[in-house]
Order: structure tokens, then C-alpha cells, then sequence
């Protein structure tokens, strides 16, 4: 059986991606797998490693006005489309999943063309512009929030499965991790980061938070500023004279996500679909603070989906204040029945199994 999936840009369309990716080789002894994204896209690095076969298409994303870029970007189109031709008629998939982002546009609409079956998986509460498009082609569309379903015109082809996760998310030793980040889980621990690169708006406002915590002993702090942002926050401190306890843990990039997220009493950022998905799926409290310059503003729609929910409390990046913040943990931090209530909520609508369940689509349109 032979299977193609696409998408990328950035990691929110590729994890998702690789996890379904995963559960098919898992299923299908035998399959073959092909995945199709652009050379200039983050998954020209992440999915070689993962040891899938990779191949790309010229395309690019559509400027919002019309100028000179935009018509740059429309002959990419063409030969994205002309791309995608080409690795369909060599390769001829029984299946063809996108995840999202512009590379997926094309090879899942060439594909609809030639009859072959296709699924998109929606990581977000606001559907990006590429798969509102191809909702109008494929034979299923899979979504991660029930609030993005009202955006999509084909109700009957939508069907929830939340937003596949990495599997090392849920399968931590929790004594473990505590003990090998050095955290005491008797005192309330707050995991903060603002996605992969770090956001200035939430790096100002922990500043202040650090500050104001620095001499406590009755909370522990793991803030995560990002690469770009973190000689800046570091000179900071220095600058201040603030010296930091072994409670309080600057880093500008944490590779062990996963032992962080299962030891968290509190997560703090930006919003990202995978980062929720991650914070449901453990039944995690949060504060969801937005980056406001996200396409379609999703981070948004995302952080109003887990306050609907009682699962996490949602400030805007242009409401944001070091002291906000700071009241909005202390509170949240000295009523542990509403951090266990925010806990209860945050499981509930966490899903461990989406991947598997987008297989299981898979298993349906195949038969």
C-alpha cells in the first residue's frame, strides 16, 4: 500500500504529519511511504532523519495583496502543480494526507484531480486559508478542535480526531523526570516558553516575574526565552543584579519537553496547536498568551477554545503586563482547587490516540 503525505512550513503541519506517519508504518508492515514538502521548509530536515523518503515541489505561500511577490508566487503555484504531477504519476499513492501549508495545497489538489482518496488534518481552531481550499476536494477532513468545524462547507466529510502527539509525551516516568530536572514536586512548578523560537511579549513579561520571584522559595520557574532573545534577558539580569536561586531556571532552548510538560503544575505560551494538544493530552493547567501576528490570528482561536473549556485562562499579547501575569500564577497557584478543576477540563478534551484514529480513516476510505 502506498501512501503520500505532505505538509510543512513549520513544525505545527510536520509533527503532526510524522506522527500519522509513524502510526502507518506501525500498521502497515509493508507500506511505502512518500513525503512531499519544499526544500526551503523545515521538513526537508526533520523528515529525512525520521527515515521516511522525502521529495519536494516549488511553491511558496500567497502574499494577502495583490504585488509583484504575489505574481512570483502564483508561477510557483504552477510549478508546484506541475511538481506534484510528476511524484503522483511516478509513484501512484492509494492515499494521499495533508497536513497543512502551502506545500500541501498542491499535491493534495492534483491528487483529487486523479481520483485518488485524500485526507486533511486541521491542527487548529481557525483553519488556514490551504485547507479551507482543498475542504472543497478531498474525500475526508479531520479536525483537531470542534470549533473549527463551523468554517469548513462540507459537514459531512469532517470528523474529530484531535491533534496527533509525540509519543515520548505520554510514555515520561514522572518520579523520573522530577528527579532528573531537578524539580521538588511538592512545590508548585511552572514550565514557560513562547514555541520554538521564543516571544518577546511573554520573555518582557516573565522578566518582571522572575524579578518579583527571585528571592521566593515557594514556587520553581523554568523559563524558556528562545535562542534569539536570550543573551538579551541574560544581560538583563546581570544588569539588575538579580541572582538567581537553583529555583529558578533561565535556558534558551529545552530539549527534554517532555519530562518538563509531565512535571509542570502551570504551563505558560503562546498557543501553538501542537503545544496544546501536548498540554491536553497530559492534563495540564495554562495560560495561553497568543502571539498576535500568526496567520489568521489561530493562536488566538486556539487559547479561546481552551478557556471555553475551563482548561487554561487566555491574555492577549496587547493586554500582557509583567504584574498580570504575576497575579494571574500566584492565584492560580494558591487554589489548588481551581489548578485541579483546570486539570480535570485540560484532560477532557485531551486525545492521545489521534493518530491512530486518522489511520483509522485511512483504514475506512482504503477498504
Amino acid at each position: 500500500m502506498k501512501f503520500l503525505i505532505t505538509g510543512g512550513g513549520t513544525g505545527g503541519h510536520i509533527y503532526p504529519a510524522l506522527s500519522i506517519a509513524n502510526e502507518i508504518k506501525e500498521r502497515y508492515k509493508n507500506s511505502d511511504i512518500l513525503y512531499v514538502g519544499t526544500k526551503e521548509g523545515l521538513e526537508s530536515e526533520l523528515v529525512p532523519k525520521e527515515g521516511f523518503k522525502f521529495e519536494t515541489i516549488r511553491v511558496e505561500g500567497l502574499p494577502r495583496k495583490l504585488s509583484k511577490e504575489s505574481i512570483i508566487s502564483s508561477v510557483k503555484l504552477i510549478h508546484g502543480i506541475f511538481d506534484s504531477r510528476k511524484i503522483i504519476n511516478k509513484f501512484k499513492p492509494d492515499i494521499i494526507i495533508g497536513t497543512g501549508g502551502y506545500v500541501s495545497g498542491p499535491v493534495v489538489y492534483v491528487g483529487s484531480k486523479k481520483k485518488i482518496p485524500s485526507i486533511i488534518h486541521e491542527q487548529n481552531a481557525f483553519p488556514g486559508i490551504t485547507n479551507k481550499i482543498l475542504s472543497r476536494y478531498v474525500t475526508k477532513i479531520a479536525v483537531s478542535f470542534h470549533e473549527s468545524e463551523k468554517y469548513f462547507k462540507y459537514p459531512g466529510k469532517i470528523v474529530f480526531t484531535g491533534n496527533p502527539i509525540r509519543k515520548s509525551i505520554i510514555s515520561v516516568n514522572k518520579e523520573e523526570a522530577f528527579k532528573k530536572l531537578n524539580i521538588d514536586p511538592d512545590i508548585p512548578f511552572i514550565l514557560s516558553f513562547g514555541g520554538s523560537g521564543g516571544q518577546k511579549k511573554l520573555n518582557d513579561a516573565m522578566y518582571w516575574v522572575v524579578k518579583k520571584v527571585a528571592s521566593h522559595s515557594d514556587v520553581q520557574i523554568m523559563h524558556v526565552t528562545g535562542k534569539r532573545f536570550y543573551s538579551d534577558f541574560a544581560a538583563n539580569l546581570k544588569k539588575d543584579g538579580i541572582i538567581l536561586k537553583n529555583n529558578i531556571k533561565i535556558l534558551p532552548y529545552f530539549f527534554d519537553m517532555p519530562l518538563g510538560l509531565n512535571t509542570a503544575s502551570l504551563v505558560i505560551t503562546s498557543g501553538g496547536a501542537i503545544a496544546i494538544a501536548e498540554l491536553t493530552a497530559l492534563g495540564i493547567p495554562s495560560i495561553i498568551i497568543p502571539k498576535s501576528y500568526t496567520a489568521e490570528n489561530h493562536q488566538v482561536y486556539n487559547g479561546k477554545a481552551i478557556e471555553k473549556a475551563g482548561a487554561g485562562l487566555l491574555i492577549l499579547e496587547k493586554d500582557l503586563t509583567g504584574e498580570k501575569l504575576y497575579e494571574s500564577i500566584m492565584k492560580l497557584i494558591k487554589d489548588k482547587n481551581k489548578l485541579y478543576e483546570m486539570s480535570l477540563n485540560s484532560k477532557n478534551i485531551g486525545r492521545t490516540n489521534a493518530a491512530s484514529k486518522i489511520v483509522d480513516i485511512v483504514e475506512t476510505i482504503l477498504k
